[in-house]
């Protein structure tokens, strides 16, 4: 006794959504905003490279903020206090600070756009500025607190928490010796160390973040593909909304044909012969010498539609030949509204020379 087993696929019926989104829907989402997108990237590369940029200009802080407070502090306390005096020192002292503060500005809009641009690339959208009713819901906000997003994010958090934690508490156990020393060395000394370890520690952290940035890319680059998994049903309903519902084209389809058929019918009484197989093919051919260079099809069919032919062609007066092997050559080789081809000029010349006989017109 032999068992059969039936393999059902269940996703038809559950409409479980385990399959890739198509690019449709990933245009769509993009239009809407919906990208793959850590928040944390840009800030981390802001802070990373801030922090090297003020390492390599080092010599230039330090002349600028020499130069700034030494005019300060010689020169300009001593001055007359005067509305032209004061006017003058905030506009020295505003684009000192400006000297001061445009690398690191420039540095922060840069990898601002550079942190963005690498995950998303160009993308302009207002879809995400409207206002939508639906946020406002807080049963929906109260699902969100609790989701499994929040819960990562808050994980996500702890765990910067705890990573810059631990490097502070590394970094100052390790050079608590020379902090304790520090009440007993120069004051440019210390300023000088205590500068140096704030540095190192705060590039360490920015590249730690960095890290934590990418790995965080990662997981939302997993969650967005996540969200925009379709159904077997979601990816056929997208299929008859792009290309339409089978159902309707092949009725459209239907359509065309039976105008296309009156249109070749209503040609039939037009024509100066019809040629048969005799009850297979039926081709009608019409010739004017004035417009025409050769032959033409007007109608032609097979079977229920050659039937037809003939009998309009009888109603309306045209002549109908019986000549197997020309029929069939034409109706496998001329299309409706073509010349017939130049090998077959000889045999329908023939015909159509009848025909004209037969209706008392010798060309």
């Amino acid at each position: 006794m032999h068992t059969y087993r039936l393999r059902l696929d269940l996703q038809l019926f559950s409409g479980e959504k385990t399959e890739k989104a198509t690019p449709k829907k990933r245009q769509e989402a993009r239009k809407k905003g919906q990208v793959a997108k850590s928040q944390e990237l840009p800030g981390a590369l802001i802070l990373l490279f801030s922090l090297l940029c003020l390492l390599m200009l080092g010599d230039f802080y330090k002349d600028r903020l020499f130069r700034m407070f030494g005019l300060l502090f010689q020169q300009k306390l001593s001055m007359n206090l005067t509305t032209e005096n004061i006017m003058t020192l905030f506009t020295d002292i505003t684009i000192q600070g400006a000297y001061l503060l445009a690398p690191i500005l420039a540095i922060a809009v840069i990898f601002a756009m550079v942190g963005t641009f690498v995950q998303i690339g160009f993308l302009f959208t207002g879809e995400n500025l409207k206002l939508k009713f639906n946020k406002l819901n807080p049963i929906a906000g109260f699902k969100n607190i609790f989701s499994m997003r929040s819960a990562v994010e808050f994980l996500k958090n702890i765990l910067k928490l705890s990573i810059i934690g631990f490097m502070v508490y590394r970094t100052v156990w390790g050079s608590i010796g020379n902090i304790m020393k520090l009440s007993h060395v120069p004051v440019e000394n210390m300023l000088s160390f205590t500068a140096h370890l704030v540095m190192n520690l705060g590039i360490t952290i920015g590249a730690i973040l960095v890290v934590i940035a990418l790995i965080d890319y990662m997981y939302q680059k997993y969650e967005h593909e996540k969200s925009l998994r379709m159904s077997m049903q979601d990816i056929k309903d997208e299929y008859k909304k792009s290309e339409g519902d089978p159902l309707i084209k092949g009725k459209i389809r239907e359509r065309q044909r039976r105008m296309a058929m009156q249109r070749m019918m209503s040609d039939v009484p037009k024509a100066d012969v019809v040629i048969t197989n005799p009850t297979h093919y039926a081709i009608a051919l019409r010739y004017d010498g004035t417009k025409m260079e050769a032959p033409t099809v007007v109608a032609k069919g097979a079977d229920y539609v050659a039937l037809r032919i003939r009998e309009i062609a009888k109603n309306n007066g045209v002549i109908t030949m019986e000549n197997k092997p020309l029929a069939r050559a034409l109706y496998a080789r001329a299309e409706i509204g073509e010349s017939v081809p130049a090998d077959l000029f000889q045999a329908v010349a023939e015909v159509l020379a009848y025909v004209y006989r037969l209706k008392g017109r010798a060309k």
